[in-house]
């Protein structure tokens, strides 16, 4: 098998400033990282000013890093029924995008929202507030729903149901929509990657087509399979293993596709992030 470098990194922090965080990426040796445009549990706003763009270029271009995306704050819920809760989502949603094309990264990652009353209705207000935000920010960015667990009344544990999201979104849009797939958010959903790997890559070809999937998060799981729990655990130390990431990293048809880790930092996080990241190359085979 002909050997390819990937596109691996990780969740790297942009304290002190988002031009901060290329130098935490090449500490680690990444080639692919993901930021926080803001913090991600503060409803609080702000605009990238020129002079910080330029430096987070200027930052990147040092560096060996060949993908970069952001996450999304964790307080946005676009499918919600509340509509003050959902005119400040999109409004959240919108300003990422902003910044996101400002600083000129390639994705955004983003959890499809909670429905709370109806499952099709906020399939509906979810689709329609990516259109309404994509509208209003024009860009390069590719937005890419990311899977969840299944958990109370969270959109986007299926292939399908991303699927339908994305069939809803006004179709002058959805050439800008991707998905992220996160290992241990599939398995906890129900998609066997452990001992069915061919098998789960077939059902999101079939639902999504595999030219959606643009971003990968690796990692393990600290519950069982098919538990509807979102706990992250580092790689090849919870109930995934080592087996379907040895998959990921030697399939062909993911050697474009950029892999972030976000497991846990433990105390050092440059030495946790450096052994994850050398564990998950060293399954590459030659």
């Amino acid at each position: 098998m002909r050997r390819f470098v990937p596109l691996l990194g990780a969740h790297v922090s942009a304290a002190g400033g988002v031009p901060n965080a290329p130098g935490r990426a090449a500490e680690i040796a990444a080639t692919a990282l993901q930021i926080f445009t803001k913090m991600g549990n503060r409803w609080a706003e702000r605009e990238c000013a020129d002079e910080e763009c330029a430096h987070f270029r200027e930052a990147l271009a040092a560096t060996d890093v060949g993908a970069t995306m952001a996450h999304d704050s964790y307080l946005i819920n676009l499918a919600s029924p509340n509509p003050v809760l959902r005119a400040r989502s999109i409004e959240s949603f919108t300003l990422e995008l902003k910044r996101c094309a400002a600083l000129g990264l390639d994705y955004l990652v983003s959890h499809p929202g909670n429905y709370m009353d109806e499952r099709d209705a906020g399939i509906a207000r979810n689709a329609d507030a990516i259109s309404e935000a994509l509208a209003a920010a024009p860009g390069p960015t590719i937005l890419c729903l990311e899977t969840t667990v299944g958990s109370g009344t969270s959109l986007g544990a299926t292939f399908d149901e991303l699927s339908r999201i994305i069939e809803q979104v006004d179709v002058r849009y959805r050439d800008r929509l991707g998905i992220c797939v996160d290992t241990c958010h599939v398995y906890s959903a129900g998609y066997d990657i452990v001992t069915d790997y061919e098998g789960v890559m077939q059902r999101f070809d079939d639902a999504l087509g595999l030219d959606r999937l643009r971003v990968m998060h690796l990692n393990d799981s600290k519950t069982p399979f098919a538990s509807k729990r979102d706990r992250h655990e580092l790689i090849a130390e919870g109930s995934l293993g080592e087996a379907p990431f040895r998959s990921i990293m030697n399939d062909a048809r993911l050697a474009a596709v950029p892999k972030v880790i976000e497991t846990p930092k433990l105390d050092d996080a440059v030495a946790t992030d450096t052994r994850m990241l050398t564990l998950l190359r060293s399954y590459v085979s030659t």
